[in-house]
């Protein structure tokens, strides 16, 4: 069986977790963030968790993790 090509843009905007669930980052972090506070702009750094719906329309663009 030849080999899957991954989506190099998922590859960019989403992570596989350790436990098999995929990450995605915060939006809402490019331009405007003078007027927001410090623990707003704290808090995008964090990942948070693709919906369940989209979550296997991910990985099978990512087949290798």
């Amino acid at each position: 069986m030849p080999k899957l090509k991954t989506r190099k843009s998922v590859k960019k905007r989403f992570k596989i977790s350790s436990t098999g669930k995929v990450l995605r980052p915060r939006a809402k972090r490019r331009h405007l963030l003078t007027d927001r506070p410090k623990g707003k702009k704290r808090g995008f750094r964090k990942y948070r968790l693709v919906d369940r719906s989209d979550e296997n329309r991910v990985k099978k663009l990512l087949p290798y993790g």
